[in-house]
């Protein structure tokens, strides 16, 4: 009678294939980031949004470079409309130098840093793709609140190229200047 350890060793070997075969290859990272020339307000334009964003309005996302190498991060945003309440979470972003900044740890919660992968990034710094290899979030992002007609297909059909499944990206509101209540 073989051992439980001796069985559960046999089908753990028996379901490593099927593990290696179910994971997502990467999603693709931009070579390079400047990091002072990432720095700024960046508009949320379209995302696969975590819990916390669901019905953003005005999302915009400012990063800040601090004297020792961590991005400030403030995301802030209006529930449902541009006169709805502010919103506001802040993090830190630990760019990966060993990726040449392409791929950061974003903390909002001590100890635990979430994947932030910048994907695309446009060579004049204007639009932004970041995105996560587990492919559930994804951010697309620009320097102005709004894009064109054809940026954004532009845009969406590079978050489809990544393997995101673009009907569940949700374009966010831009409506400026905001009321201030």
């Amino acid at each position: 009678m073989k051992s439980l350890t001796a069985r559960l060793g046999q089908v753990a070997l028996a379901l490593f294939p099927l593990a290696a075969c179910s994971t997502q290859p990467t999603v693709p990272r931009v070579p390079q980031v400047d990091v002072a020339r990432y720095m700024g307000d960046w508009y949320v334009i379209a995302s696969i949004p975590s819990r916390f964003e669901k019905g953003a309005v005005n999302a915009i996302e400012s990063y800040r470079l601090q004297p020792d190498g961590v991005v400030r991060t403030d995301f802030r945003y209006r529930k449902e409309s541009a006169t709805g309440e502010l919103k506001t979470m802040h993090a830190k972003g630990y760019p990966h130098a060993d990726t040449n900044n392409a791929v950061w740890g974003m903390q909002f919660i001590w100890p635990i840093k979430a994947q932030y992968v910048i994907s695309w990034l446009d060579p004049g710094y204007r639009f932004v793709i970041v995105a996560r290899d587990k492919r559930d979030y994804v951010w697309v992002m620009a320097r102005t609140p709004t894009v064109t007609d054809a940026e954004y297909a532009s845009l969406v059909g590079r978050v489809a190229a990544m393997g995101y499944n673009v009907n569940d990206l949700k374009k966010v509101p831009q409506q400026w200047p905001e009321s201030r209540p």
